[in-house]
């Protein structure tokens, strides 16, 4: 069974940084995109960054120019660095991957960490 399992979330004060990690485990033949999303309180959940299995990445304008998305294909992991953190960025963040396993295709989520920004 493959899974995905975050870590990295906490409380920040605003201006802070954090660094979200999501590996994926379990029997994996390969790894497309992976991304992050996030859910405030009472909202839908959106969009934060996404990239390839080559790198190319993706950014939502919320977060463009203060977050950066990478991974690390040889763990199967992504990374999502943040900085210049504000109050409104405090949300459960998830990770997603798109993982071909056992011959299907998965799309798949971690569980969710939390990320509060607050003085």
């Amino acid at each position: 069974q493959v899974r995905l399992v975050e870590s990295g979330g906490g409380s920040v004060q605003p201006g802070g940084s954090l660094r979200l990690s999501c590996a994926a485990s379990g029997s994996i033949f390969s790894v497309y995109s992976m991304a992050w999303y996030r859910q405030a309180p009472g909202k839908q959940r959106e969009l934060v960054a996404t990239v390839t299995s080559g790198g190319t990445t993706n950014y939502a304008n919320s977060m463009k120019g203060r977050s950066t998305i990478s991974r690390d294909n040889s763990k199967d992991t992504v990374y999502l660095q943040m900085i210049s953190l504000k109050p409104e960025d405090t949300a459960i963040y998830y990770c997603y991957a798109d993982i071909l396993s056992n011959g299907i295709r998965q799309h798949l989520w971690g569980q969710g960490t939390q990320v509060t920004v607050s003085s």
